[in-house]
């Protein structure tokens, strides 16, 4: 029986062993590079982290409640009492809950979240955030450097092409809008300012407002979160309220032929009280036919006017508040720990691959002069 005495070369592992061994001498000769570029990052990651500005976030989650396909219950009993038929009357759907961030998006929803008005430290009355971003507003140190720096080619192009002259104004024909570049601008910092997310499988709504206070930062929340409700709801009612609008025109206009049929018929019975002629009897017929007429068509838009006004109401869709909007207590932004960390390590990355990549080209440059 012969013995293997064959062995692994070991020639990969000190290989190994000699490469760890290179590159944490290379690294420790870098130190000083490694160290200062540590530094500067350091430095640049804690100025950011002290001139950053604060920010406040406040939110609020609600739940849109959908009425019942048909009305019953209680309701229906009390409009049966009134002799108002409702078996009928069906909620259609109203807007999905999908669709609302293109409400809180478009155009008219944000020129109207914009005149809004917030309570600003430092200011005796409201105002809206187009004045506070136009007048009060002050972005800090940080702020104007990221604007003459990395914002100074849009600063040029702006210059370079004018003003614009577009104002947000309604044309002659009353349905298309414009927006002026001011008004574009308010309107981008609204859109990084207020969010709302949709949870699809739990079925809330979460919204969301960024502001430099904590107040106003609850007010816009706020304010955003009505200015919603009210816009789903004028969506859903929009078709029950036009034709609850129609029905009670035509009912101010019946009601008056009524009271006119009415006051004819008593003028004529007060007049002829003691005749009894054919021409009185016709014109008494005539007029009673006339007064039952408006009062059957007044009396019947009398109850189409109560059952359209509680189709309106059963169309109104109901908000539940979860999370109603509170005033934050601490700041959102800037998290300086955070930013103090992230450049940090951002610097030893760069300080690493600096001294290797300096390695990399010396020994390039060796084996390019052995080669010549």
């Amino acid at each position: 029986m012969t013995k293997d005495t064959t062995k692994l070369p070991e020639h990969p592992i000190e290989d190994d062993e000699i490469d760890l061994i290179a590159l944490a001498k290379t690294l420790w000769n870098g130190r000083k590079t490694i160290i200062k570029t540590t530094l500067i990052f350091m430095a640049i990651g804690l100025f950011i982290a002290i001139f950053s500005q604060k920010e406040y976030t406040a939110s609020t989650t609600f739940v849109p409640q959908t009425s019942n396909s048909k009305v019953g219950g209680s309701l229906g009993g009390l409009a049966a009492m009134a002799g108002i038929n409702l078996g009928g009357m069906s909620s259609e759907s109203g807007i999905p809950p999908t669709l609302y961030p293109q409400i809180i998006t478009s155009i008219p929803f944000q020129k109207e979240l914009l005149q809004n008005p917030l309570t600003i430290e430092g200011q005796s009355q409201p105002v809206s955030f187009t004045e506070y971003y136009t007048t009060i507003y002050s972005p800090g140190i940080l702020g104007y450097i990221k604007k003459y720096t990395i914002g100074l080619p849009g600063i040029l192009i702006k210059a370079i092409q004018g003003k614009s002259t577009s104002n947000q104004r309604l044309t002659t024909n009353n349905q298309i809008l414009t927006i002026s570049e001011e008004e574009k601008e308010l309107i981008e910092r609204l859109n990084n300012q207020v969010s709302l997310s949709v949870n699809d499988k739990e079925g809330y709504i979460t919204l969301s407002s960024n502001m430099p206070e904590a107040l106003n930062a609850a007010e816009l929340t706020k304010n955003a979160q009505e200015l919603l409700q009210q816009y789903i709801i004028n969506f859903k009612v929009q078709k029950s309220a036009e034709q609850l609008k129609f029905i009670q025109e035509r009912y101010t206009e019946k009601e008056k032929e009524f009271r006119i049929a009415q006051q004819q018929l008593a003028s004529f019975n007060d007049r002829n009280l003691f005749m009894n002629s054919a021409l009185a009897q016709t014109t008494l017929t005539r007029l009673q036919s006339e007064y039952d007429l408006a009062y059957s068509v007044y009396s019947e838009l009398a109850k189409q006017v109560e059952t359209q006004q509680i189709q309106v109401k059963e169309d109104t869709p109901v908000f539940t508040v979860v999370k109603p909007v509170v005033v934050p207590i601490e700041k959102s932004k800037p998290k300086r720990f955070m930013i103090l960390v992230i450049f940090v390590f951002v610097g030893v990355v760069v300080s690493i691959t600096v001294v290797l990549g300096r390695k990399v080209l010396r020994d390039l440059k060796r084996s390019w002069n052995k080669e010549i």
